[in-house]
């Protein structure tokens, strides 16, 4: 056999455009080098009168260059799965970080949804607060037609409510503001916005209930629920409720006005011992 020219050329220019190899070339390439290895050794024994000096000379190094290429080949095929490992350790790492990164954002906005719960809330009752109520309502009177649908408040405070922290003690007192908030927010519909405006006032605002029949109905339910006895302790305690009511507009085209009317509304009936009062009714008289 002939030597085969430019081979060993060849054989570079193939390594060089190698796409990453399978673990198992290894075997493969041993296997060749071996075959080949041990076809030199086989001719090299033959006697020279059998095979021309020259050929045969030619042929072994040609094979010999052979061995040399797979060497090299061998050497990048290594490389390239030494790369290609470190590239799976990199994605590794890279999906690690991209989880934690994950993590660390779920966790911060629950951490803000948490702290806006918190500037939002009362953290004796878990009803929303002052703030929230105010900005609900001015949201509210806002709303075109807000007026023609029906928009009205109901403010709530507890008559005697000083006497139960002085007598009960102020854990009893913040039991049974807990109870009242959880009383509030069964009677009224789902839409509906309860708050605690502080201390021991609460409030209502109602959309779509601006008839009076309805208002009144819905203000004795509160001043029933709200007067039930409650078992705080040891102790049965009944508190009375005093609740005033404003409508928009006529009580006010102002979140401040509905809000302060609905307030005069609840002091006249607590003068007047009727449970609930329309603010009309505590200026019928002035």
């Amino acid at each position: 056999m002939s030597a085969i020219p430019g081979y060993n050329g060849l054989l570079r220019k193939e390594t060089a455009a190698l796409p990453v190899a399978a673990p198992d070339w290894d075997h493969m390439l041993n296997a060749v080098k071996l075959r080949l290895n041990l076809t030199v050794g086989e001719l090299s024994a033959q006697g020279h009168g059998q095979t021309d000096n020259h050929v045969l000379s030619r042929f072994c190094i040609s094979v010999l260059e052979c061995v040399e290429s797979l060497d090299a080949l061998q050497t990048r095929l290594d490389c390239e799965l030494d790369r290609n490992a470190l590239l799976k350790l990199e994605m590794l790492e890279t999906q690690s970080a991209l989880l934690q990164a994950r993590k660390e954002l779920l966790g911060t906005r629950a951490g803000e949804r948490r702290a806006r719960h918190s500037a939002e809330h009362d953290s004796l009752t878990q009803l929303p607060n002052r703030s929230y109520f105010e900005n609900q309502l001015q949201h509210a009177m806002g709303e075109p037609h807000a007026s023609e649908l029906g928009l009205a408040i109901l403010f709530l405070d507890l008559d005697e409510f000083k006497a139960v922290n002085d007598t009960q003690g102020h854990g009893a007192g913040d039991e049974l503001l807990r109870v009242v908030a959880a009383r509030l927010n069964q009677a009224v519909r789902m839409e509906d916005v309860v708050c605690r405006l502080g201390g021991d006032e609460f409030a209502c605002l109602l959309r779509g209930l601006g008839n009076r029949k309805q208002l009144t109905q819905l203000a004795a339910k509160l001043f029933d629920s709200v007067k039930a006895p409650c078992k705080i302790g040891t102790h049965d305690l009944t508190v009375r409720p005093s609740i005033g009511i404003a409508i928009c507009p006529s009580d006010g085209l102002t979140p401040e006005s509905l809000l302060r009317n609905a307030d005069a509304a609840m002091y006249h009936a607590k003068r007047q011992r009727t449970g609930y009062a329309f603010y009309d009714e505590c200026t019928q008289g002035a």
